[in-house]
């Protein structure tokens, strides 16, 4: 293997990642407040169908991705009054959204557009197209260096780089700011942030919110960023792998990242090498593509009983009177 396939590899490995990583902290963000939230897979799928739909009607990806938000937060808007408000089960209420998404878009899809549940293609205005980094091509001839930032760091889409952002981002809003701490500490003791005045039932709303938005980006980016359209089921089970990747990463953003970066490297070389040559025994198709879902299973048997979850993680909350 030389370096030029590495830096393809690694090059797919972060396109791949990338509705992961943004699927990934939208849990974070949720279940730190003490809701969990297994309706991601849902949100996703939504958010892919209205952006598609909306980007090949408008011919703009960006209106695409406000309507792949607002689908995304409807969902969430859902899960909010079902396990905030009405004080429901968390884990019903996120099948219930996945089982809602699935069976909307397919649904609307069929309606609308009469192509058995997907979108039209999207032309090159309806996505979001490749953003070359100052200097790429002067540098792409720099042994090392230059493919590395020519063909791996320059070249994604916006979305790429807004989800890269987001984990700093979302390190500092929970570790370095009030709305963090109060949000961390309802995760793990809401009625000690009862007490000192805080409500906790806005503060999970809140957290509700942004993951919607966050899970808005990650289909939008499926749908207008990676592929061009919507087809049926296309989050293809990510929703749950970033659920896989967030306990394996402990509820931490920045782990968040590497975890999700090693899902999306398995699923690059199970693409790149669809059949496997270790010489002594060639590894079929079918279970290279099985890798990333054959981790998620190891990573829930061996990793769920060692990461503890916020405290209050699953529980409504019942203001004392």
């Amino acid at each position: 293997m030389d370096f030029a396939t590495i830096i393809q590899i690694l090059d797919s490995a972060v396109r791949l990642m990338t509705p992961l990583l943004l699927a990934c902290l939208a849990g974070l963000y949720s279940e730190r407040s003490g809701v969990f939230d297994i309706g991601l897979e849902g949100k996703m799928l939504m958010a892919a169908f209205t952006a598609a739909s909306v980007a090949y009607a408008t011919g703009s990806p960006w209106l695409g991705l406000l309507a792949g938000i607002g689908g995304s937060m409807a969902l969430a808007l859902i899960h909010g009054l079902a396990s905030i408000t009405f004080m429901g089960n968390q884990l019903i209420s996120g099948v219930a959204i996945n089982f809602l998404a699935s069976g909307m878009t397919v649904l609307l899809g069929q309606r609308i557009f009469g192509l058995g549940g997907r979108t039209p293609s999207l032309t090159d205005g309806g996505r979001f197209g490749e953003i070359i980094l100052p200097f790429a091509d002067a540098l792409r001839d720099v042994p090392v260096l230059g493919p590395v930032y020519a063909d791996l760091i320059s070249g994604h889409s916006i979305l790429v780089y807004v989800a890269f952002l987001c984990v700093p981002l979302t390190w500092w809003v929970l570790f370095r700011t009030r709305f963090g701490l109060r949000l961390r500490a309802v995760g793990e003791n809401p009625a000690s942030v009862d007490t000192a005045g805080v409500s906790v039932t806005r503060l999970r709303y809140a957290s509700i919110a942004i993951c919607g938005l966050l899970c808005g980006l990650a289909g939008a980016y499926l749908a207008t960023g990676l592929s061009a359209g919507f087809v049926k089921e296309m989050t293809a089970g990510r929703g749950f792998i970033a659920l896989a990747a967030l306990i394996f990463a402990k509820w931490r953003p920045w782990s968040a990242l590497f975890a999700t970066f090693l899902f999306g490297l398995l699923e690059a070389i199970a693409n790149r090498y669809p059949n496997l040559d270790l010489g002594v025994i060639t590894i079929p198709s079918m279970f290279m593509n099985a890798l990333p879902y054959i981790l998620t299973v190891i990573i829930l048997a061996g990793f769920v009983g060692r990461a503890i979850p916020p405290r209050a993680g699953g529980e409504p909350y019942v203001k004392e009177r």
